[in-house]
């Protein structure tokens, strides 16, 4: 071998070591972006998965990457994540990704529900690494705190519309509500429809009324996910990833897997996805109820009890886990491209709609730390799953949140509160449209 060539060789190596994305050397990552803005730019970007991955792998990587390494990101506004998923918002909403691009993505993540895919991997794979014992005394001290402090933050909110101006009825239904509805799909969509149906108005005028609330608190949401962990990294109230002050200090770890396996990995990705038939299944014999609050429910009862075997369990808390390291921030760069909406939220934003939506965001951080400590959680995991990730939106919104927050393995607690939460909002603001509308 010449020396010519061994000294580039060694250039090669060098920039390739010295930066990585998402485990790709910098030059090698270069080439995919090169290969990506030509695809595009040509529009033979494939309608399909395949084309749809290559896009947000590489635009979630990159975005996530400057986000980790950019002073103010990384130190004030939650890092990573949050530059991720409003990078991606901006792309989309500024037009330099393409319609047709966003169209792919949107397809993938939503029509084809990549996004399900992803949250159900990490609701078996959280709940399956937990320690047996531990899981459900959380469930049970879990929903009370979730539930008081929608509530308390359902009045604190509507008070300080009703001071505003706006009163107490329209701020309960255009903005708390909406916030709290667990949602786009299982939350403002049907939303709309219910306040349609009383008011005999149409469905989609009302949509676009309630989705404001929704987006800004979702924002906000990531941001102070984001801020709380960096501002309280050595306070005792935050437990570093544990939610109970009980499971930390019996050092409870749960299930441990060892290197992945191809073979457990495919019979993780059937456990996690037999659980989320049998939702579906529950869901359509009792439609009143998301079919994700039968699966966290159904999943926290058989981990109390026993009785799937630990082979089994491994294999889904493999599963979850590679998932997790993969796919994070192209999904990230997914909900900001395809889902946030920045366009809407500016057309419809009013001083009073913001105000309302930070003190809503303040509320339930607050409300949730403090009861979380009364029921024996640590204070900054309970504001993030209990609070939080109820101002957010939805699915999309609790990754993007537990993201910024790195606190994903809690996914399992931030969706039980929202969907199970969600659907009693839906409930009472049935109930309270008819008398209010």
């Amino acid at each position: 071998m010449s020396e010519q060539s061994s000294n580039q060789e060694g250039f090669w190596s060098k920039i390739e070591n010295k930066v990585q994305i998402d485990g790709i050397g910098g030059i090698a990552f270069l080439i995919m972006l090169i290969l990506l803005l030509g695809i595009i730019q040509l529009g033979a970007l494939p309608k399909n998965m395949g084309g749809a991955l290559f896009v947000l792998v590489s635009i979630g990587g990159i975005l996530y990457y400057l986000g980790n390494n950019l002073p103010i990101f990384k130190s004030y506004l939650g890092g990573g994540s949050v530059f991720t998923t409003i990078g991606g918002a901006i792309l989309s909403g500024t037009g330099l990704v393409p319609h047709s691009t966003i169209s792919t993505i949107k397809a993938f993540i939503s029509t084809s529900n990549f996004l399900e895919f992803y949250i159900v991997s990490l609701i078996i794979s959280a709940i399956f690494k937990m320690d047996r014992k531990m899981v459900l005394k959380a469930a049970v001290r879990f929903l009370p705190v979730a539930f008081l402090t929608l509530i308390i933050t359902f009045f604190v909110v509507g008070v300080v519309g009703m001071l505003l101006g706006l009163g107490f009825e329209h701020t309960s239904l255009y903005i708390t509500f909406p916030m709290m509805a667990g949602g786009v799909g299982a939350g403002i969509v049907p939303l709309s429809s219910i306040y349609a149906s009383a008011m005999h108005a149409n469905a989609g005028d009302i949509l676009s009324q309630l989705f404001p609330a929704l987006v800004l608190s979702n924002l906000l949401a990531i941001i102070s996910a984001g801020l709380l962990v960096e501002n309280t990294k050595n306070s005792k109230m935050n437990g570093q990833g544990e939610l109970m002050k009980e499971a930390a200090g019996e050092h409870a770890e749960g299930v441990k897997i060892s290197a992945l396996n191809a073979q457990q990995l495919l019979v993780g990705m059937m456990t996690s996805l037999s659980f989320y038939m049998i939702g579906i299944m529950l869901n359509k014999l009792v439609p009143s109820i998301n079919a994700f609050a039968f699966l966290i429910l159904l999943a926290i009862a058989i981990k109390a009890l026993g009785i799937v075997p630990e082979y089994y369990e491994q294999s889904a808390v493999m599963f979850g886990q590679m998932i997790v390291k993969t796919m994070t921030h192209a999904l990230l760069a997914g909900v900001g491209l395809a889902l946030l909406n920045l366009n809407n939220l500016l057309s419809a934003f009013s001083w009073q709609l913001a105000v309302c939506v930070v003190v809503s965001v303040f509320t339930v951080t607050v409300v949730a730390g403090f009861l979380g400590k009364l029921f024996g959680f640590y204070p900054v995991e309970s504001a993030i799953t209990a609070g939080l990730a109820n101002n957010s939106m939805g699915g999309t919104g609790n990754v993007a949140v537990l993201s910024a927050a790195n606190r994903m393995n809690l996914i399992a607690f931030a969706q039980m509160g929202n969907r199970i939460g969600g659907a009693l909002v839906l409930v009472i603001a049935g109930f309270l449209v008819t008398i209010w509308g």
